[in-house]
């Protein structure tokens, strides 16, 4: 009992200790000046000032604006990039990996599109405050599991809670296309090796049975089916479909079922072996978050370097392209966003390309490109300021960062106990 007690002490000053009190409304107007614009769509501006006022974007230009700013801030030699969106990520739906009780991104049930990830979201994760410091200011909420895993929703990473923090809710379902093959690992100094998945098309099959029923029950519905009902915004094409697969004939078995389905709007996730179908999905319109690069191969005959140039062989094709941020410890490593992109960047991609993918590319994935994902005028001030290249570990350093135009704050659990000891290290030294 006693143990049992010392433990819920333990998380409750865990939490109790989370996040920052998220930034104030917007109640000066602001302009930066003299700094690199970053706009997003591709397009750089050199030399220039970026105003907004009650959150929005008034002004871009390289002269000075005529209307006068409350407060000034001082831009030279820094860059201005519009706030960086993670796609796929279970951010604030698990906190310690080790402790089951923190984890929230996954449901019993293979068929759940009723599962709605938005209402689990822990605005005070303190995973979620250490996005900020490196730019990453909006993400795409996914749950996991099952074949149909559940709703996803978008979100600003500073609010008190998830209604604060929603920008849009419930925004696609999220489909696991089974894989043709199964995977087995032998004994120790074996190969891994793959056999053909014998329960493939009765798994597909399964799918299609649910999909069926689903447009059977909106018809006529009665009596109460959550799953079902779930169905309905991506059946009436309201919210696009993200189909997670890597294999090529398991991306084609899934493009053409869902085209089949008459659903427009499919985001393809993950696509690691897409490159060699790339004009198939060209010619299908189908939108990718391709795997973020910095993952070991599956194949032991894989180019260890095709991952990093998986992103330019996709964009040859003229595909709207994002990255997936998902991995190893892929809650913690989504701050690592640029730095994906960055490494596509050194195999293939533009600088602003690669910038592309992270901002305007994946708002428009989201469907939010209308307010978020490029700076321009009218369009939300979702922005940060760094004195390097945001793409580069080495030099990107976030010294301000604002959502909807609030500033935010960049303190986090590790920039605290940083302090701490920095402070300790100083007054060594001076012993």
């Amino acid at each position: 009992m006693r143990t049992s007690f010392l433990y819920i002490a333990l998380m409750c000053s865990f939490f109790i200790s989370a996040q920052q009190t998220p930034g104030p409304v917007q109640n000066q107007s602001i302009l930066i000046q003299n700094a690199t614009i970053h706009v997003g769509n591709g397009s750089v501006i050199e030399n220039a000032n970026l105003g907004f006022i009650s959150g929005k974007i008034s002004y871009i230009g390289q002269e000075n604006p005529t209307k006068k700013y409350d407060q000034i801030i001082k831009g030279e030699g820094k860059h201005i990039y519009p706030g960086l969106i993670a796609l796929n990520t279970t951010l604030g739906l698990g906190e310690i990996d080790a402790v089951r009780a923190t984890i929230d991104d996954d449901e019993l049930g293979s068929f759940i599109p009723h599962v709605r990830s938005v209402i689990a979201y822990n605005a005070e994760s303190k995973v979620v405050e250490s996005m900020r410091m490196n730019g990453v200011l909006i993400a795409q909420i996914v749950p996991k599991g099952g074949t149909i895993s559940g709703s996803s929703s978008v979100v600003n990473l500073d609010a008190w809670n998830w209604e604060d923090a929603a920008i849009s809710i419930d925004q696609g379902v999220h489909l696991n296309w089974p894989s043709p093959y199964t995977r087995q690992r032998y004994s120790r100094g074996q190969s891994t090796t793959y056999k053909k998945n014998e329960k493939y098309q009765q798994s597909i099959e399964e799918i299609k049975n649910f999909f069926d029923s689903s447009r059977a029950y909106l018809k006529d519905p009665y009596p109460v089916s959550l799953p079902y009902q779930a169905m309905s915004k991506a059946l009436n094409n309201e919210a696009k479909v993200y189909l997670h697969a890597d294999d090529p004939q398991q991306i084609k078995d899934g493009v053409e079922f869902l085209k089949n389905q008459d659903i427009d709007g499919v985001v393809l996730v993950s696509a690691i072996y897409s490159s060699e179908i790339a004009d198939f999905l060209a010619q299908n319109n189908i939108e990718i978050a391709v795997k973020q690069p910095h993952n070991l191969p599956s194949l032991e005959d894989e180019d260890p370097k095709i991952r990093f140039k998986l992103a330019s062989e996709l964009l040859k094709n003229k595909v709207l392209l994002s990255i997936d941020s998902t991995g190893e410890m892929s809650r913690m490593n989504t701050r690592n966003l640029p730095f994906f992109a960055g490494s596509f960047a050194a195999y293939g991609l533009t600088k602003e390309e690669a910038l592309q993918s992270i901002t305007l590319n994946a708002a428009k994935i989201l469907a939010i490109d209308k307010n978020y994902g490029s700076l321009e005028i009218g369009k939300s001030a979702t922005l940060f300021i760094s004195s390097g290249d945001a793409l580069d570990m080495r030099t990107n350093d976030v010294s301000q960062a604002f959502i909807d135009g609030r500033k935010v704050s960049l303190e986090t659990h590790q920039t605290k106990l940083w302090k701490r000891y920095q402070k300790k290290v100083e007054e060594e030294k001076s012993n």
